[in-house]
């Protein structure tokens, strides 16, 4: 198995690309729904960040209030590094189980839905792959004021916090064009699909796993980068 990150900016359509994926058999594994879950009330994350953002940013129920809690870390650069320093281990570290879950079901590749993929710069070096989905800047921001019910100012201020697209787009090694209709998007998501599942890569992987428990590992994963550089 080898690993495949998606990444976009807030309303490129990344979610619209992952359930396409998804919709092919593909396994997702989505950072955000994962960053939900590690924040839970009583988890490890969910009490440091009440610890440094204060009971304010709970509802009433005693779950965290993303959208107060959005509205606080995109005006705020300082506070933003903060909660991802609180949340990313802890998503990372979910994360990883999931990956060896789908490893041990045989799957060729699984997909890291990740939004701040280049950002955080974690996750990249263990990727075979990364797919950016774009989107032109006024279309994106269009899309974002319909999405969410936002002003211009405020939708600005939201792209303004991510790196910009055009960026992750020079950094990805696949891109997905979707400033389209949907079945142009979903054209170039079934070539994607079909090069990856077509990809002998994942023997590779498997090779190495198997050696490492037989202690040929290292010589393995050396002539691996050697092969692939």
């Amino acid at each position: 198995m080898f690993l495949v990150g998606l990444t976009g900016g807030i309303a490129s359509g990344k979610s619209t690309v992952s359930s396409m994926l998804r919709e092919l058999g593909c396994p997702i594994i989505d950072a955000d729904d994962v960053a939900r879950k590690v924040v839970e009330p009583h988890s490890l994350a969910y009490r440091r960040i009440v610890h440094h953002f204060g009971p304010e940013v709970l509802l009433e129920s005693g779950e965290i209030d993303r959208k107060k809690l959005g509205q606080i870390i995109f005006a705020n650069e300082e506070k933003r590094r903060l909660l991802n320093s609180i949340t990313h281990p802890e998503i990372h570290k979910a994360m990883l189980k999931e990956m060896v879950f789908y490893f041990l079901r045989g799957y060729r590749y699984v997909v890291l839905d990740v939004p701040l993929l280049f950002e955080t710069r974690r996750l990249t070096q263990f990727l075979n792959h990364t797919v950016v989905v774009y989107c032109d800047p006024a279309t994106q921001l269009l899309r974002l004021m319909q999405r969410d019910g936002l002003t211009q100012e405020q939708a600005e201020q939201r792209v303004a916090a991510q790196m910009p697209l055009n960026e992750k787009r020079g950094l990805a090694k696949h891109v997905i064009e979707n400033s389209g209709s949907r079945e142009d998007t979903h054209r170039q998501v079934l070539r994607l699909h079909t090069k990856l599942e077509d990809s002998m890569e994942f023997l590779l992987v498997r090779v190495i796993a198997v050696a490492a428990t037989a202690g040929l590992g290292g010589i393995l994963l050396y002539a691996a980068k050697m092969f692939f550089s």
